[in-house]
């Protein structure tokens, strides 16, 4: 059987197949089943690439146009302000101050010239509003050092000008007021926990294969960091266009996909990477769905992983995304957590690896029926299969009449017992 499996992983390289470190894997993949990381052979030819709905990264695929109300986005202006990227925010931040400061700057300079100071520029008997204010960019400074609270000293308000007094008042309130807009939306902007997500990892493709002998969809997420995500909890929905009844299309139809929500299994201790499952079964939208009907349909399955971050406990949110085309049937993940002296070890390095497993072709309903006919075996073949179970049934009457069973497509013998 060993010979067999060199024999296989033989024919894998010859085929420009880089085979995978035998210790890596699982024993049981090890001694039975070739392994190798070029998964693009695996992908649907002649398929076109869909428009993502959302990017690996997380970023929506969506432009909304035609917007005629874009009054909507004045009336939360704060939240505009934050959206908006750091050079528009920055360019924002400095006009606001800026047009302020000449706004008053300008009040200072009119008042100055309606009581006439500019005229008295160098008399001693003259009481102006503010001393020593010659022209608008003394008036301009003068605004400068009242707003920011810098502290008078060569210009100064005098008392015999109420209205000066007034305007100082004026512009100390209003001052108080955009330094607390400002800063709070620059505060809010530098402390959001976007980057947080930067560490959070999906694995490159999701892949479908049997736990406990059912079929399952899974996917690996993992995190970087030492400090954890706090009551991290993680869904994902199908994107799918679908057709109703009375002919109504639906071009992006959103379908939850379980992963965890009656048991509890979709709130997650995210210290290690995880590998998160969602079970195939009646309620799943891929119950009928085959491995010869997974390379004809177009969807994508999004994920999102949410949280508190443990240092500033605000809400962080990670998404990507997986085509039909990176779903790979018949894989697993390859592990990635090893046992060292006192601690344990993750290898990111094999984070998105996967390997071959013995998984039917046939859809997970299929799959039910059999087993409740009994004409499950523990047998389960390995891909490429023909479309269906038929092989199974084919191996279950000659291992009844004691004849061999066939050997599979690379070469080695086929063994029962391995799922």
């Amino acid at each position: 059987m060993a010979g067999d499996s060199r024999n296989a992983m033989n024919q894998d390289m010859e085929i420009g197949v880089t085979p995978r470190d035998p210790k890596k894997v699982p024993k049981q993949a090890r001694d039975y089943i070739p392994i190798a990381t070029d998964r693009t052979r695996l992908l649907a030819e002649g398929k076109k690439p869909r428009q993502r709905y959302m990017e690996k990264s997380g970023k929506c695929n969506v432009h909304h146009g035609n917007v005629q109300e874009t009054y909507r986005y004045l009336s939360d202006l704060f939240t505009t302000l934050v959206d908006l990227k750091w050079r528009f925010n920055l360019l924002v931040f400095t006009m606001v101050y800026t047009v302020t400061w000449l706004f008053f700057g300008f009040i200072w300079w009119l008042i100055a010239y309606i009581r006439g100071d500019l005229d008295h520029i160098g008399d001693q008997e003259w009481i102006p509003c503010v001393e020593n204010l010659s022209g608008f960019v003394s008036a301009f400074l003068f605004s400068i050092e009242t707003e920011t609270t810098i502290g008078y000293g060569f210009r100064v308000i005098t008392e015999k000008c109420p209205e000066g007094i007034i305007l100082l008042l004026v512009q100390a309130i209003l001052g108080s007021i955009v330094n607390a807009f400002m800063v709070g939306c620059m505060f809010v902007k530098i402390s959001q926990p976007k980057k947080r997500a930067e560490t959070l990892m999906f694995s490159s493709n999701a892949v479908i294969s049997l736990r406990d002998e059912k079929l399952c969809l899974m996917f690996r997420v993992g995190d970087l960091r030492n400090s954890h995500i706090v009551e991290a909890s993680i869904r994902a929905k199908l994107i799918k266009s679908r057709q109703t009844k009375e002919g109504e299309f639906i071009p992006l139809n959103q379908t939850d996909i379980n992963v965890g929500f009656d048991t509890g299994d979709d709130r997650l201790f995210l210290v290690s990477p995880l590998i998160i499952s969602h079970e195939i079964n009646e309620k799943s939208p891929f119950w009928e769905m085959s491995r010869a009907q997974l390379n004809q349909e177009e969807f994508e399955i999004v994920v999102i992983l949410e949280g508190m971050v443990e240092a500033t406990g605000m809400t962080c949110q990670a998404r990507s995304s997986y085509m039909d085309t990176e779903v790979l049937w018949g894989h697993r993940f390859t592990p990635v957590l090893t046992l060292e002296k006192g601690f344990y070890e993750v290898d990111y390095n094999t984070f998105h690896d996967t390997y071959e497993t013995n998984t039917p072709s046939c859809c997970a309903k299929e799959l039910a029926e059999m087993k409740r006919e009994g004409r499950l075996l523990q047998f389960l073949p390995s891909p490429p299969l023909p479309a269906g179970c038929a092989g199974a049934e084919l191996d279950a009457e000659a291992e009844q009449d004691g004849e061999e069973e066939p050997e599979g497509p690379s070469g080695s013998r086929e063994t029962r017992g391995l799922v």
